[in-house]
């Protein structure tokens, strides 16, 4: 019989190994790639295309154990696999349980003898993660078909819903550390405005290292602070929420400056993920009577203040010291003191408000662009929110679009 027409108990051959076949309607019916791992001692699986009545093509593969089958796995595009499991009930789950490991997207099918006692074995291979367990009378053309379609299906459910679930992990591991991040201020009895804006950037779900707060404490002095630790992700940004916490314990507990910093640069050596890691941070005490404040800038961009009568400036640099955890051993930040006058407004920010481009070359925004931008801001009056959201607005559209790191801004204003 001529190779094109040969015939195995249960399956036609595909004449020729690139021809496609019609089925009676008239269309190609989809392609199924099936590897079939084990010895096949039945040599139902010698052929290396099978033809149903349905006209569906089912492209085998053969492995021996699983050392081929990653070769292959890695190799072709697999849509189910059918798994021989041995008289070894043992050896046959741990095998799949690492077939599930190789392969966690594709879907399993198990051949068992169909004996009383393989039942219990193929009910824990299906609880192990098996799609379904086929016995040797369901290789034939249209049940084995109807099974790899309907296990493939079951798969796709599978991972659908497994990522549906860690879509949901992450909305609320998100929205924990959001609390975390962007906490409500401690302002009551301040005589002060206060608003705050944190857009995560474009290329992450959940919110990176940048952090803030605020608090006044009871002998009336107002605490600001803003913080960014380096790198992007769930390590990043947990850092961040302790850091933050750490910062508002310790004010209320009465540190504050130098003592302050150093504490904090304690708390990051022992909790950051890495060594390298570092955060930069800005800290401002304002007095009670709101007409002067301390600062200390630990790595950080400079704040901007603007006062009554004058132009936007950044604040002095001159003073500021390296960022958390970049010299181990760091002490000393120093003060500067800043005198506000009744009326003033300061806005602290992360590096990410300065860092947008503008338009498509490899200009940045930069501090002095930032100065301008909230200038003219300001002279159209705006103010709080609305200058903080203008400001993240016309950086974003000078960018052309969202901005790659995440940013944060801070704005404090005096009653006055």
């Amino acid at each position: 019989m001529p190779a094109t027409e040969r015939r195995t108990d249960r399956f036609a051959t595909v004449p020729g190994p690139r021809q496609e076949v019609l089925p009676a309607e008239g269309r190609t019916s989809p392609a199924l790639t099936l590897l079939v791992i084990g010895e096949d001692p039945s040599g139902t699986f010698t052929v290396p295309d099978l033809l149903d009545v349905s006209g569906t093509r089912v492209r085998i593969r053969r492995a021996r154990n699983l050392t081929e089958a990653e070769r292959l796995l890695l190799r072709d595009d697999v849509n189910c696999i059918l798994l021989e499991l041995g008289p070894d009930t043992a050896a046959g789950l741990d095998g799949l349980r690492q077939l599930l490991r190789l392969a966690p997207r594709t879907a399993v099918l198990v051949l068992t003898t169909g004996t009383d006692t393989d039942a219990e074995r193929a009910a824990e291979a299906v609880r192990v993660g098996a799609q379904d367990q086929l016995t040797p009378p369901d290789l034939e053309p249209s049940h084995l078909t109807r099974a790899i379609r309907y296990a493939v299906e079951r798969k796709r459910a599978d991972v659908a819903q497994r990522q549906l679930t860690e879509t949901r992990l992450l909305a609320q591991e998100n929205s924990r550390l959001e609390r975390g991040l962007l906490p409500t201020p401690l302002l009551q009895g301040a005589d002060l405005r206060f608003a705050a804006r944190y857009r995560p950037g474009r290329s992450r779900a959940l919110l990176g290292g940048d952090f803030y707060d605020t608090v006044r404490t009871p002998d009336g002095t107002v605490h600001a602070m803003i913080g960014d630790v380096c790198g992007h992700g769930p390590d990043e940004a947990a850092l961040g929420v302790e850091l933050r916490i750490a910062w508002r314990a310790l004010t209320f507990a009465g540190l504050c400056g130098d003592l302050l910093l150093c504490t904090l640069q304690q708390v990051l050596e022992h909790e950051r993920p890495d060594e390298e890691i570092f955060a930069t941070l800005c800290q401002v005490d304002i007095a009670a009577d709101g007409r002067s404040a301390d600062l200390y800038l630990a790595g950080h961009p400079a704040p901007l203040v603007s006062l009554s009568g004058m132009a936007p400036q950044l604040l002095p640099y001159e003073h500021g010291g390296p960022a958390l955890g970049l010299l181990p051993g760091t002490s000393g930040w120093e003060r500067a003191r800043i005198e506000l006058g009744e009326s003033w407004s300061l806005m602290l920010y992360t590096d990410g408000l300065i860092e947008g481009r503008i338009g498509q070359g490899p200009q940045r925004l930069g501090q002095e662009g930032m100065v301008e931008l909230i200038g003219r801001q300001l002279s159209a009056g705006l103010a709080g929110e609305e200058l903080l959201d203008a400001a993240v607005t016309e950086v974003r559209e000078l960018n052309g679009g969202e901005l790659t790191d995440d940013v944060a801004l801070l704005l404090l204003e005096s009653g006055a």
